[in-house]
């Protein structure tokens, strides 16, 4: 029992660290974006609005997917249809991704 204990602990500790370093403190993602300029996610402004990494993945996004980054399937058509960002950019959840009004609130020139 006492070391099941304690392979629990290290098989705890493993997960809660390598999710912690998934996207570092105070740092952003970024993607290109496109005409409209490059597209950066703050992990920190969506905690700030009380979401959890598991909102998001791997429900809305998966950890890996296709192109360097995971990001190259994702297009602003289908944002606009719900998917990706656009599954809470919808101007209900969150501001409207879709309203060219938002466009500099991801898109950074």
């Amino acid at each position: 029992m006492k070391y099941f204990s304690a392979l629990l602990v290290v098989i705890v500790a493993i997960v809660f660290v390598g999710s912690a370093m998934a996207v570092p403190s105070g740092k952003t993602l970024e993607f290109a974006g496109g005409g409209n300029g490059k597209v950066e996610f703050s992990g920190k402004v969506h905690a700030d609005k009380g979401l959890k990494c598991g909102d998001c993945h791997t429900k809305i996004f998966p950890m890996k997917g296709p192109g360097k980054d995971g990001a190259a399937a994702i297009k602003m058509d289908a944002i606009k249809e719900g998917k990706f960002c656009g599954a809470c950019h919808n101007g209900t959840k969150a501001f409207n991704a879709s309203d060219a009004a938002n466009c500099s609130k991801c898109h950074k020139k």
